[in-house]
């Protein structure tokens, strides 16, 4: 099979997984963070319903800690689309003491997004939610279906879990159910790079490589930032470097890199020996850190 015919199969599967959705539910949004993957989504959405809009919302869980260049991008983008955009600020369940700000070396907003995202799919009623995860990233997200079904307190039970046999995607759900959809499950890293240069995706400054003063801890490349906790003895360095994966900024970090251009990031990730989650700071709180985060209602 030739990598287009690849790519085209799977742009195809997508395609039938996004229109499934709005067949079969009565509130879809899908989930924005800014990153790659997602703006894959919208591209896929776009050609799914052409010509007709995307018939429905967009919606951004705000950690307030996010790289500016994702949110610059995120704005252009919902303008130049005329999309609708809902965000909902992980800073207000803080103030209103649903959840507790994390403090120390490691500290981060990401875990406390499910608060916040719950809240949101009660507010809107959404009866699904579209993501961008993908079963090559991580080995929780390689055990989820397409279609996967939380219960009413938005938690997911990798033990039951529906077959999905011959492309059959089941999106019955009981009152107080929702459904997570995952359209490009089935798509690698590698795939979604080559989607977007043969798409011509503009995508966020921060994948290139670009200047950027970081500091060095436990291995890994962290932005030097507000949001950040730092060491005192953690020196600031300007070093070229480049996002292979993109969440808050206390949770992604950095990798050294010379790739400016959409054909040397996929070379480089050709020939790279490190997963893309590899970067996530989040994942190394413990071996099952993404598998607990999803059982209590994360992304």
């Amino acid at each position: 099979m030739t990598d287009t015919s690849h790519i085209n199969a799977l742009e195809n599967e997508a395609i039938y997984i996004l229109r499934e959705v709005a067949a079969q539910f009565e509130r879809p949004v899908l989930l924005f963070s800014g990153g790659k993957d997602s703006i894959t989504l919208v591209r896929l959405a776009q050609k799914a319903f052409w010509p007709a809009k995307i018939p429905f919302p967009l919606m951004h869980i705000d950690t307030g800690h996010n790289f500016p260049e994702t949110i610059e991008f995120r704005d252009k983008l919902v303008k130049d689309l005329g999309l609708e955009l809902i965000v909902r600020k992980v800073q207000d369940s803080i103030d209103q003491g649903k959840v507790k700000e994390e403090t120390g070396r490691y500290s981060s907003r990401n875990s406390l997004q499910t608060t916040t995202l719950l809240d949101a799919i009660e507010e809107f009623k959404f009866d699904a939610c579209i993501g961008g995860a993908r079963r090559d990233e991580e080995k929780a997200r390689a055990k989820e279906r397409i279609f996967s079904v939380r219960d009413d307190f938005g938690q997911w039970d990798e033990r039951n879990q529906r077959p999905e046999l011959f492309d059959m995607l089941n999106g019955q759900i009981e009152l107080g159910q929702n459904v997570r959809v995952f359209p490009i499950s089935n798509w690698t890293e590698l795939d979604v790079w080559s989607y977007i240069k043969e798409e011509q995706i503009e995508i966020p400054s921060i994948y290139f490589a670009h200047k950027r003063k970081v500091f060095l801890r436990d291995g890994l490349i962290w932005s030097h930032s507000e949001y950040v906790y730092q060491e005192e003895d953690e020196e600031v360095l300007e070093r070229m470097v480049r996002f292979r994966t993109v969440g808050d900024m206390s949770c992604t970090a950095a990798v050294f890199s010379n790739a400016t251009d959409i054909e040397s990031v996929v070379e480089e990730i050709k020939d790279s020996t490190i997963s893309e989650r590899g970067a996530r700071i989040d994942d190394k709180r413990s071996e099952a850190a993404m598998e607990k985060r999803k059982q209590q209602g994360y992304f």
